[in-house]
């Protein structure tokens, strides 16, 4: 960035609007010699200045800058793209570099920023194949803060905020800090009034369509993700546990006509999840029922292709692809389940049996 250029931007904007340095630097609350300084290059504007600036001209910070937005958005959308194909396959770090050489380029790219959170974050989840995840919990967490922070304060990108906003506060719970994530927590706009419970009035009838059927398959993630809370919380008994999730088998019947395919890595992992419950109740047969089921659909999502196309007459026509799922894990899901998810205790009454046997073979 120029600082010449740049200040050289700020006086044309200023006389446009026809006023002095002093009366910009009240309407900023600054001096007026760090408006001089800036006009005449010595210095850049504070960071945390630049959004009331580019608001008050009604120019795009990056315009502020100097940046050429074309040129931005098609380097940009490089970087994600990079970023998206790495954390498809578990490759965390990789996407922590690529996220840094964007943030280096384009300091101000809230998308970039975003990603660099995000793949911070995931550098210290448990969930993954990383051995130094703890370590990186407690390296990354002041960077995830401040990125989180910065974003919930200046990002003019909703979405985008508010995605932050809603990692910054699983952060600060997962660090032990819950009544600060609390708090960042309630700040939230409620899901009643969110853009999607109240857009349906100011639509064109051919937006009508696809505007429902994406609620619907958003509500049936979220009412899900609800369902499978409730049966791992610990907060109702097993019988009630393994109850709920056969709830949620019948829920996705229903939404994809019966027609969903079984290669789903949720689907492998809910199966797991039931399979544990009739363990821990002693039901063995449905425990290793279950397991098989898993263990058949970890294959499928292993050798599932590059894309596939699923309809129904809730969602309509989808495409999932490949690429768009993200994991902290390199290994195939069939060596997760191997590996992590049948070493859990409640299977080691089953690890002798010939069906356990079999279960393993179908992984391997």
């Amino acid at each position: 960035m120029d600082q010449k250029k740049i200040g050289s931007f700020l006086k044309e904007l200023r006389k446009e609007k026809d006023i002095t340095q002093d009366e910009l630097a009240d309407i900023l609350g600054v001096s007026y010699q760090s408006v001089s300084r800036w006009e005449t290059g010595t210095c850049y504007p504070d960071m945390e200045l630049l959004p009331a600036i580019s608001d008050f001209f009604g120019v795009t910070i990056d315009k502020l800058l100097g940046v050429n937005e074309n040129i931005e958005r098609e380097k940009v959308a490089q970087y994600l793209s990079r970023f998206q194909e790495a954390i498809s396959q578990g490759k965390v770090y990789d996407c922590i570099a690529i996220a840094r050489e964007g943030v280096a380029e384009y300091p101000n790219n809230f998308a970039l920023l975003n990603k660099l959170m995000y793949a911070l974050f995931v550098a210290g989840d448990d969930d993954g194949n990383i051995p130094e995840w703890k370590e990186n919990k407690e390296k990354y967490d002041a960077e995830i803060t401040a990125l989180g922070e910065r974003m919930m304060k200046y990002c003019p990108d909703q979405d985008i905020r508010l995605e932050a906003t809603a990692r910054l506060a699983f952060n600060h719970c997962e660090m032990g800090r819950k009544e600060i994530g609390r708090t960042i927590y309630e700040s939230l706009p409620s899901a009643e009034f969110c853009k999607e419970n109240q857009m349906w009035w100011s639509l064109a009838e051919n937006e009508k369509l696809p505007f429902l059927r994406k609620k619907i398959k958003q509500d049936y993630e979220a009412l899900k993700s609800s369902i499978w809370l409730l049966a791992d919380s610990g907060c109702i008994s097993d019988e009630q546990s393994v109850i709920a999730i056969k709830k949620v088998f019948e829920l996705e019947k229903i939404v994809y006509d019966n027609a969903i395919t079984s290669d789903s890595w949720g689907a492998a992992k809910l199966q797991l999840d039931i399979a544990k419950l009739y363990a821990r109740l002693g039901n063995i047969s449905e425990a290793v029922e279950h397991l098989k089921i898993g263990a058949t659909a970890a294959k499928a999502f292993d050798k599932r292709p590059e894309e596939q196309f699923l309809s129904s007459i809730l969602l309509g026509d989808m495409t999932d692809k490949k690429i768009d799922f993200e994991t902290s894990d390199t290994r195939t899901l069939c060596e997760i389940m191997h590996d992590k998810w049948l070493s859990f205790p409640e299977f080691d009454q089953l690890r002798n049996a010939d069906e356990f046997k079999e279960i393993i073979n179908i992984l391997c």
